[in-house]
């Protein structure tokens, strides 16, 4: 998997490509939080449950299904509340829909674990890209430390913090702001 850092940092800066107006700052911790979910499944790992199996890691809370029901169940919560400056419902799905379903996208592109169930429960097969850069990180806080935090983090911000970066730049370039759009 990709580390919690990498994730994040990929949800924060869906929501600030989709949502720019930092009146949505908070919507951009959502997108961070919805990135970073999935990787819940380790839970299972206390339990006895199965790394390969349809509740174990990179399984079912990695697929596209489980981006689908999470973003929409968010979605409808934010509607109940009601809160202050609530983007439209379609674009705040959207934008939890990839920053959760980018969780499954970045763990593909790292070079350990058994693959990602991106079509479970309808499907078990497991996949990687071919295009594999970013470095595994280890599963939980003990094992995330010293030498394998710094080769996972390095590998991250090649990976994920300059395109990243690179994102939030050209959208800051190009995006006239609210002073320069009034004559």
């Amino acid at each position: 998997m990709a580390s919690a850092f990498g994730h994040a940092l990929l949800g924060a800066t869906l929501g600030k490509l989709l949502l720019p107006s930092r009146s949505h700052w908070p919507y951009w911790l959502l997108a961070a939080a919805c990135a970073v979910l999935p990787d819940a499944d380790v839970v299972g790992f206390k339990f006895g449950v199965a790394y390969a199996s349809l509740w174990g890691h990179r399984g079912l809370t990695h697929s596209v299904l489980a981006a689908v029901v999470l973003a929409s169940v968010l979605v409808f919560l934010v509607r109940i509340f009601r809160p202050a400056n609530q983007p439209a419902a379609g674009r705040l799905w959207l934008l939890l829909f990839l920053a959760t379903v980018s969780h499954g996208v970045l763990d593909a592109m790292t070079t350990g674990g058994l693959g990602v169930a991106f079509l479970s429960p309808w499907e078990q097969q497991r996949y990687f890209f071919s295009f594999r850069p970013i470095q595994v990180s280890p599963i939980g806080v003990k094992r995330f430390a010293g030498a394998a935090a710094w080769r996972v983090l390095r590998s991250e911000a090649v990976w994920v913090g300059i395109p990243c970066l690179l994102l939030w730049l050209s959208q800051r370039i190009l995006r006239p702001t609210q002073a320069q759009r009034q004559p």
